[in-house]
């Protein structure tokens, strides 16, 4: 995605996420996401294009992640068990 798209982050794990978007994007494509935090930061992260289901999203692998970002990463995720239960 050689432009700026808004999107709505899924299925987040450690590894990657869903982002569904009308944007088009090929496999293998790099691709930069800043997702912003429930603590009001940004989380930027880079990933490749895993899978593309074209009007509707793609899969993103993510890619050299810092232990910074892991560790926000393992604090959204916590966040959204915790308002699951």
């Amino acid at each position: 995605m050689s432009r700026r798209h808004e999107a709505r982050v899924d299925d987040i794990s450690l590894g990657g996420c869903f982002v569904n978007t009308y944007g088009k994007v090929e496999l293998g494509e790099p691709v930069n996401l800043e997702m912003e935090l429930p603590s009001g930061g940004r989380l930027p992260l880079r990933g490749i294009v895993a899978s593309y289901q074209p009007g509707v999203g793609f899969g993103m692998s993510f890619t050299s992640v810092s232990k910074e970002e892991l560790a926000a990463l393992r604090e959204l995720l916590l966040t959204f068990r915790e308002r699951e239960l």
